[in-house]
């Protein structure tokens, strides 16, 4: 099977949950400079929730690269990362909403974690297809990004019940470690 669809399906999924994040951005009522105070929770949450998407779509969009097929459960396990992602706008409203209570806050973590465990299934079930010796598995290597990110994302969701500054930036840390794509495909494919 070809890639191009699948590439073309996640790249809408990735534009539209971008996009309904920020209907959760109301203006405030009163038109004073100092009335935009009050938003600044969910516009912190909010960008920060559009730059944790970004990094995902210029990973997956690496990724992809240097896959050069795909089967049944490769769309699958991209599915279910989908879904994960889905569900960010509807934790980013409530984490927004209230940023220094524990269970929104961890509940912002849970969801992260499940999408990047749905990543790493989804780089387990292209390895699977491409086999040991592919473009591909040079360049994952042996993947620490993604396995520290769940680590540090499960001790995040732990420790946003007893600091959700912790919590928060743990989740930041992740962040970071992904900020700049992962130059081993780039690498690998330009040899």
């Amino acid at each position: 099977m070809s890639k191009g669809r699948l590439e073309a399906f996640s790249d809408a999924i990735f534009a539209i949950v971008m996009t309904i994040m920020v209907l959760e951005l109301t203006p405030p009522v009163a038109s004073e400079l100092g009335s935009l105070a009050s938003l600044l929770p969910k516009v912190l949450t909010y960008a920060f929730s559009f730059l944790l998407l970004a990094i995902y779509w210029v990973n997956h969009h690496h990724l992809f690269q240097a896959v050069q097929r795909v089967n049944g459960s490769i769309l699958w396990a991209n599915m279910h990362l989908l879904f994960w992602l889905s569900l960010i706008p509807f934790v980013t409203a409530w984490a927004g909403d209230h940023g220094s209570v524990p269970v929104p806050v961890a509940a912002y973590g849970v969801v992260l974690l499940v999408a990047a465990v749905a990543y790493y299934i989804l780089v387990r079930a292209l390895l699977g297809a491409h086999g040991a010796d592919s473009t591909l598995a040079s360049a994952i290597g042996g993947d620490t990004k993604g396995k520290l990110s769940i680590l540090i994302f499960a001790v995040a969701i732990a420790a946003s019940f007893f600091s959700t500054l912790l919590g928060w930036a743990l989740y930041i840390a992740v962040a970071l470690i992904w900020l700049v794509p992962d130059r081993r495909i780039e690498n690998t494919l330009g040899r």
